[in-house]
């Protein structure tokens, strides 16, 4: 391991903080309503970044900039419906949500369509996202173990666990503040390497887009 210790420090730090953050909502929820929905008290902006750091994980900082690197910007037409799907969420469903006071889909769906719906979206839902999460973990894993040395299942055990815990014991407080902090590192920490990269260039910033031009890595791909 050949890691300066001030990026040990700053890793160890991040880490427990993170845990340490989201268990200390243990003590703050008092009620099943305060667990599930923090009480509806959550601040916009932390739902907001919480929305957003879902969406950026390690798949967005390594598999997607690797894809570019490979080929070009074909991945990043899937993310152009996001904007589109959030308008339409905020326009429609989540008022639909709040006027009938269901705290999720899944209640929705059962209450217009019976319990085989919420229990049909529901297993669909897990499904996929239990396929997602261990990409995701996969891809934490994976510079952690070149970085320290450290075994790959042992990483997604241990990171497993870790979320698992914090997420029971603090609930959707505990999910969505940890998530407002980590979107907030995760977009200054992009943009510090975007720029110090930038111009770090031999021939300066204008260097980077002549490359990655010659290369067409700007193109979104070829519908043939």
């Amino acid at each position: 391991m050949n890691l300066p210790v001030a990026d040990l420090v700053v890793f160890i730090i991040i880490t427990l903080g993170n845990v340490l953050f989201g268990a200390s909502f243990f003590y703050k929820n008092k009620t099943s309503d305060q667990f599930t929905s923090g009480g509806g008290k959550l601040p916009s902006w932390v739902v907001g970044m919480s929305i957003f750091a879902t969406f950026v994980s390690s798949i967005s900082f390594l598999a997607l900039p690797g894809k570019a690197y490979v080929s070009n910007w074909n991945a990043l037409v899937f993310s152009f419906a996001i904007p589109i799907a959030a308008i339409m969420a905020v326009k429609f469903f989540v008022p639909l949500y709040r006027g009938i006071g269901s705290i999720s889909a899944y209640n929705y769906l059962e209450v217009r369509f019976g319990t085989w719906a919420r229990i049909y979206a529901s297993v669909c839902y897990i499904l996929t996202q239990m396929m997602r999460t261990g990409a995701i973990l996969l891809l934490l894993a994976l510079p952690l173990n070149a970085l320290f040395g450290w075994n790959i299942k042992t990483i997604i055990i241990i990171t497993g666990i870790a979320v698992t815990v914090y997420s029971m014991l603090g609930g959707i407080q505990a999910v969505v503040w940890t998530d407002a902090v980590q979107g907030i590192v995760l977009i200054v920490g992009a943009l510090t390497c975007a720029i110090v990269l930038t111009f770090s260039m031999p021939e300066g910033p204008g260097q980077v887009f002549e490359i990655a031009a010659a290369n067409q890595k700007f193109s979104l791909g070829s519908f043939g």
